[in-house]
């Protein structure tokens, strides 16, 4: 399929509609087949579940071009399967993460053209999403929902290249223990917003958020989960049952021990020991690796051994073999790699 006529080196992330998105509606219990539509806009009603008690959850997911021409996504069984997770802990129907697949790649289908050519540095950005349509006035779940996918071209997540940024330990709590912070609810991001905000105001990149009990351990920022690396190239990551457990995270873990051989941890990680670790990375879908180069607690400054000009040299391998497993250079680990064509 010929592609669409987009200056695809300068795109920036943003969104920009594309020609279809899926579209799947549950009603008396049961989930409709589902189908394709060019309309992007929703109406819903002023009493909508989304509206008056936030709902909803969604997901965030990529598709590629490789080396070899191919058009992929990256281990999209995770993302259907972190989906069902949240809409069991939202009240939510669950949408089976078969089916959230195969509305995946549907829907990659339709867009074919969006997708950006190989070497191009830009992506087909996949938003798969659920919120409650039905009204509903007392606090309660709502009886109506609609699960829906769109996608959206987007260029590299750092334009000019990836450069360490600075952080600052916030004041702020991202999620209660025993909350939702362990789902991708869309109320955990709106929480967020005033906390990012703020710390742009400042002069900082991001928040690291701590325990919300103690104060103590390290958790995630608002939108990514950390990676470590110490003195003796140990890959070390939070654990904590607050955090959003991250498909990049996950696999960066994976790529550390089994393609690179390095000692993989996942522990708790408490704010004393930030200064004695040798490279600090935040890890998601939109940047897969976003280097740290300085970490401020109330003015202390925790500057990385990896410094604030490139990404640490165990960073970088981490976020070149992962992202060449996505490109099709390397081989990647069975299930990986879901083939769109």
């Amino acid at each position: 399929m010929e592609k669409k006529n987009i200056d695809w080196g300068n795109l920036g992330f943003t969104y920009m509609r594309t020609d279809q998105r899926f579209v799947a509606n549950w009603k008396d219990g049961v989930w409709d087949d589902g189908a394709m539509t060019a309309d992007a806009d929703l109406v819903i009603n002023e009493c909508a579940g989304v509206l008056q008690y936030s709902q909803s959850c969604f997901e965030g997911l990529k598709a590629y071009t490789t080396e070899d021409g191919r058009i992929v996504t990256f281990r999209p069984d995770l993302n259907g399967q972190r989906m069902e997770d949240s809409c069991r802990r939202l009240e939510m129907p669950v949408y089976p993460k078969e089916k959230f697949v195969e509305a995946v790649i549907r829907t990659v289908k339709a867009n074919e053209s969006y997708v950006p050519p190989y070497g191009s540095g830009a992506t087909l950005y996949i938003r798969p999403f659920m919120y409650a349509s039905g009204p509903v006035i007392g606090v309660k779940p709502a009886d109506e929902f609609q699960f829906r996918i769109f996608t959206t071209p987007v260029g590299p997540y750092f334009k000019g290249g990836v450069k360490p940024i600075t952080i600052r330990i916030s004041d702020f709590d991202r999620a209660a223990p025993n909350g939702t912070g362990h789902i991708k609810a869309g109320l955990n991001y709106a929480m967020s917003l005033y906390a990012i905000v703020d710390a742009h105001k400042q002069g900082f990149d991001e928040n690291m958020y701590l325990d919300a009990a103690t104060h103590t351990k390290v958790e995630e920022t608002g939108g990514a989960n950390f990676i470590f690396v110490t003195g003796d190239n140990k890959v070390v990551t939070p654990k904590s049952g607050s955090i959003l457990p991250s498909i990049t995270r996950r696999s960066l873990m994976y790529v550390a021990k089994e393609y690179l051989g390095l000692e993989t941890e996942e522990r708790e990680i408490y704010k004393e020991e930030l200064k004695d670790f040798a490279e600090c990375g935040l890890c998601g879908t939109a940047a897969v690796i976003s280097p740290v180069g300085k970490i401020v607690d109330h003015g202390t400054e925790i500057c990385l051994p990896a410094g604030m000009t490139d990404m640490g040299p165990v960073t970088r391998k981490l976020y070149d073999t992962l992202t060449g497993i996505q490109m099709g250079r390397i081989e990647a680990p069975a299930g990986w790699i879901q083939e769109i064509r």
